[in-house]
């Protein structure tokens, strides 16, 4: 995952919501657990990269 995009956050904080029952009022929870999970994922997938080096 290079680019993290709005899109793909916008994507998983969709995901998220959906799966918490559709709450209102929680858009920007929701984006940002997404946001955070994204940037985690990377940073990992970077590491993996940096480790078979």
């Amino acid at each position: 995952m290079a680019d993290l995009t709005e899109d793909k956050i916008r994507t998983r904080a969709f995901e998220l919501w959906k799966e918490a029952g559709e709450p209102s009022g929680m858009m920007e929870t929701f984006w940002y657990r997404a946001e955070r999970e994204l940037l985690q994922q990377r940073s990992d997938e970077s590491a993996e990269n940096q480790d078979l080096r």
